[in-house]
């Protein structure tokens, strides 16, 4: 598992897009590694919106429902905090003010934001295709969110 990607194919809305390939790092935060894989590999992310996009912060995904209150059918994870810094193509869980909290919900990161450090799990790096990521449309919601189109491991 340790040499893994997870590549997300985007659509940014008005049928552009492309691939964003993530170096996992179950070195970091396994049970989370292994949640994402699961449910990439069930389908669970194919057509699922980037429901909260926030410039020089992040985009966030991963609710089947599209309003950033959904998760998976599969129970909450417990917390993996670690000391990887949130910074540009950060991979990490988005959760609850419950730090146990974190189910399928993730985001990514635009720019520095070392505040959220050791507060959430850190799971992946972006390795290639930030740029799809970059162009995802913004709002809380969007308009017209983007969404993944298929989520593969490999």
């Amino acid at each position: 598992m340790a040499d893994e990607t997870l590549t997300l194919t985007l659509d940014n809305g008005d049928g552009n897009g492309g691939d964003v390939v993530i170096k996992l790092r179950p070195d970091l935060a396994p049970g989370h590694v292994a949640r994402i894989t699961e449910l990439a590999k069930e389908g669970f992310y194919d057509g699922v919106v980037f429901h909260r996009v926030i410039p020089g912060f992040m985009a966030q995904g991963g609710d089947p429902t599209g309003t950033g209150m959904g998760g998976s059918d599969k129970a909450d994870l417990k917390a993996e905090f670690n000391a990887e810094p949130h910074v540009r193509g950060v991979c990490s869980m988005a959760r609850t003010q419950v730090p146990d909290s974190a189910n399928s919900q993730f985001f990514i990161v635009f720019d520095d934001a070392t505040f959220l450090d050791r507060q959430y799990t850190v799971w992946g790096q972006v390795q290639s295709g930030m740029e799809f990521v970059d162009a995802l449309p913004k709002g809380e919601p969007p308009r017209q969110p983007g969404k993944i189109v298929k989520a593969t491991v490999a």
